[in-house]
């Protein structure tokens, strides 16, 4: 039986091996881990698919500004055991952070991926085309996914990670709650 459920400190070992099998050395070289390397992925999104006890699948999301003042999330990666390929662990993976995105109060996800298979969760390159991820050659694989209507309209400039860390709004309005009030 499959399980998605959050990754534990304990699954670190078992995700990297599976990224290994995954993607081998050149995962490192990619465009997208220059903005993940030496950060943790955002707060509750992180996921594994866990089937008799092991893992077999994983994915991530991390918060990134999409040019100078937009809040996003950058997915992944997203893996699979390639042993288990093909059985929809990816998908149900997918659609998983996707919704727990939604839920968080995340408005747009970004990744660079291949347009076939991602269109599939939503994701284009249609509100993409004035964005850019440094290192990445094919703009066509640059893909967004509004989690709102809108979430990316008119968004322009460098994919980067976020000088802050980014609020979603939930966490702002905790924030003003919690704030004294001007008499």
């Amino acid at each position: 039986m499959l399980t998605i459920r959050l990754e534990k400190s304990s699954d670190a070992a078992a995700r990297e091996a599976l990224l290994d099998a995954a993607y081998g050395p050149v995962r490192f070289e990619k465009p997208s881990e220059r903005l993940r390397s030496g950060r943790a992925p955002a707060r509750g999104l992180s996921f594994v698919a866990v089937e008799n006890g092991r893992v077999v699948g994983t994915v991530r999301l991390w918060n990134v500004s999409a040019g100078p003042d937009r809040a996003a999330l950058l997915l992944g990666p997203l893996a699979v055991d390639p042993a288990r390929r093909r059985r929809g662990i990816g998908s149900t993976l997918m659609r998983h952070a996707l919704r727990a995105a939604a839920k968080g109060g995340h408005r747009a996800v970004l990744l660079a991926g291949d347009p076939t298979y991602y269109s599939r969760f939503g994701f284009s390159a249609e509100r993409t085309g004035a964005l850019w991820l440094p290192g990445l050659a094919d703009k066509t694989r640059l893909l967004g996914c509004e989690l709102t209507a809108g979430a990316l309209d008119s968004v322009r400039g460098s994919i980067r990670v976020p000088k802050r860390p980014a609020r979603t709004p939930l966490v702002a309005a905790i924030g003003r709650l919690a704030e004294p009030q001007a008499a």
